[in-house]
């Protein structure tokens, strides 16, 4: 039988035109007619001021620390609730992440807590230098509160948007709030470059920073003049076509995954207790993994993600928050009221098989065996 697929590449029948249009005229170095066109189509598509395509997401949020500063013995507050992409760049730059917890609703950032180690910052005279929020799973965080607080206390703002393309809030899009945003194009993401990213800002010279910090720090001389590190963190041509043939499918792409959302919600409606990512009012969440909370926890979680394996069908625990991961187990995680909702929701939470292409006749044997595993979980603990 084959396998029901979490995520991926759903390609749009116009990538190879521009690829092709690479190979044939040799350009397949970085850089070139592609990153340029792709470029203004992302600036165009978030109504943003500039953007620079990146090798990946990961590299957007590198170069945005070290275009912020960010640097040795600087703090860096990141959501601790999301996939560890989102925090390591923290560690490529010198600095210490300060982990914070989520919020009911949203499942990101809470901006109670937030403001908590804000404040326990500034009373200490520690501010941090940077802040990243991330739209975990495409569905839009608080990001108006949490970017209130942070213009409060004058840290800049970063936006891990890697998930969240085409998800918007008031008409405006996610990645367009903070000093940066940044969107990654990863092979299962809502659109691909196969692997890249984009970083994006309405400052045109916080991107001019970053563009010089991407291509080795170059000097602007006949010479290879380096006065600084930089990085080798620029898009391929062909990469960039194929970003090109994607975005012109976006708002379909996103248009399908919020339909299968739709569509599980109301199969699981008779699940005691189940838990979605809520959308706040004003927003649009681009769905682009339907995830939900499980009343058994973390046993019953599992047992099912084995049954589903054994339909041949492919599903994930929601992201281990980074306060529980080893790498990170030093530093500090702030909570709102002493009450780990980001440990909870890990715990408790499932991420169902939502690829744009998804089939109706998929998605309903995707709905039936998670009925059915929930059923006979029942079941075995009234037995027990």
């Amino acid at each position: 039988m084959k396998q029901i697929p979490l995520s991926i590449p759903h390609l749009s029948g116009q990538e190879a035109r521009y690829v092709t249009e690479a190979l044939e005229t040799n350009w397949v170095a970085p850089l070139g007619p592609n990153v340029e066109a792709f470029e203004a189509g992302m600036r165009a598509y978030t109504k943003t001021e500039a953007a620079l395509a990146t090798s990946s997401g990961t590299a957007a949020i590198h170069l945005a620390l070290a275009t912020l500063g960010v640097t040795t013995g600087d703090d860096v507050f990141c959501q601790s609730l999301t996939f560890v992409a989102s925090v390591n760049p923290i560690r490529y730059v010198g600095a210490r992440p300060v982990l914070i917890d989520s919020e009911e609703e949203t499942w990101n950032m809470s901006p109670a807590a937030l403001r908590r180690a804000m404040i326990q910052a500034a009373t200490r005279g520690r501010l941090p230098k940077a802040v990243i929020v991330v739209h975990l799973y495409g569905v839009v965080a608080k990001i108006e509160e949490l970017s209130a607080i942070c213009a409060e206390y004058d840290v800049p703002l970063i936006e891990d948007a890697a998930e969240s393309l085409g998800s918007t809030i008031n008409g405006r899009m996610t990645g367009t709030f903070g000093s940066f945003g940044i969107y990654s194009f990863n092979g299962n993401k809502i659109i691909t470059t196969s692997s890249g990213g984009m970083l994006v800002a309405n400052d045109p010279h916080l991107i001019e920073r970053a563009f010089y910090l991407s291509t080795q720090a170059r000097q602007p001389v006949l010479h290879y003049e380096h006065t600084e590190v930089g990085f080798n963190y620029r898009m391929s041509n062909v990469s960039a076509g194929i970003g090109r043939g994607q975005l012109e499918v976006i708002e379909d792409r996103v248009a399908a995954r919020r339909k299968i959302f739709q569509r599980y919600t109301r199969a699981f409606d008779m699940l005691d207790a189940t838990q979605y990512q809520a959308e706040i009012e004003g927003s649009r969440a681009n769905r682009w993994l339907t995830a939900l909370t499980l009343p058994g926890g973390m046993e019953q979680r599992d047992q099912l993600i084995i049954r589903l394996q054994q339909d041949h069908i492919e599903s994930r625990p929601v992201w281990k928050p980074m306060h529980l991961q080893p790498v990170y187990r030093d530093v500090p995680f702030i909570t709102s009221d002493g009450i780990d909702v980001s440990g909870r929701l890990f715990a408790e939470g499932l991420c169902l098989p939502s690829a744009s292409q998804m089939t109706f006749t998929e998605q309903a044997l995707v709905i039936r065996s998670v009925r059915q595993g929930i059923v006979e979980d029942v079941r075995r603990n009234v037995r027990l």
